[in-house]
């Protein structure tokens, strides 16, 4: 199957799962889900399975970046942040529907190669950031809307503060391991309003200073090895 079938099959399973806003269904048709994944999983982009990235990160299904790109309702009047630029491709398709998108990866060679696919790709509203992403981004707050792409127990206090009132938040809630809850901030003039959108499980958001060096391989990582090689 040529990947083209390959992205018209995904597209299809993508509107079964219930997404139905053209506008995101375009954006990721629009975006090479190939350029973002690793040379021997390549068989597997467009597959509706998270994929290794390596530094113990991993790429969304694409189920998954839909439904969060739908729930948050972004348009082009919009500047919206992001926090787990990972391997770029959520940016890349926000990056579609959106005024200027900011992101910010704590893993600084991970986000070498995300800005490289950025430019070959000529998205030139997505601005980059390596450092702590539960410290949010205060010089360009508040944002219209935020993506978070890791799991926290509780949501950081910064990025709340960075919301703008009527903005929309969507970060997974839960325990790193466990399967968590993926919930919609919408912030009114009397506060904050909360809504499940379902069960997810993304790597933990991890809050401090960013790492530096490789990280030991994922639990995910290894099973899909042993997938691979039969084992």
């Amino acid at each position: 199957m040529t990947i083209a079938a390959r992205k018209i099959r995904l597209i299809m399973q993508l509107r079964r799962a219930g997404i139905n806003d053209t506008d995101v269904l375009s954006a990721i048709e629009r975006i090479p889900r190939e350029a973002f994944v690793p040379e021997s999983f390549l068989d597997q982009a467009y597959e509706d399975l998270a994929l290794p990235i390596g530094q113990g990160q991993t790429l969304s299904q694409p189920q998954v970046v839909a439904t969060m790109t739908q729930a948050l309702r972004a348009d082009r009047r919009l500047k919206v942040l992001e926090i787990g630029t990972g391997s770029g491709y959520q940016a890349a398709v926000l990056a579609q529907l959106c005024r200027r998108l900011y992101t910010i990866e704590r893993h600084r060679e991970l986000l070498s190669v995300a800005e490289e696919r950025f430019a070959r790709l000529r998205l030139h509203n997505i601005t980059c950031r390596a450092g702590d992403g539960s410290k949010g981004w205060p010089e360009q707050a508040p944002f219209s809307r935020i993506i978070v792409t890791a799991a926290a127990q509780e949501l950081p206090a910064p990025l709340l503060d960075q919301l703008a009132p009527g903005g929309i938040l969507i970060a997974p809630i839960g325990r790193p391991g466990a399967m968590q809850e993926l919930v919609r901030m919408s912030r009114r003039d009397t506060g904050f309003t909360e809504e499940s959108l379902g069960q997810v499980r993304f790597v933990p958001l991890v809050e401090g200073p960013t790492s530096v060096g490789g990280a030991r391989k994922t639990a995910i990582e290894a099973a899909v090895d042993a997938q691979r090689t039969g084992s």
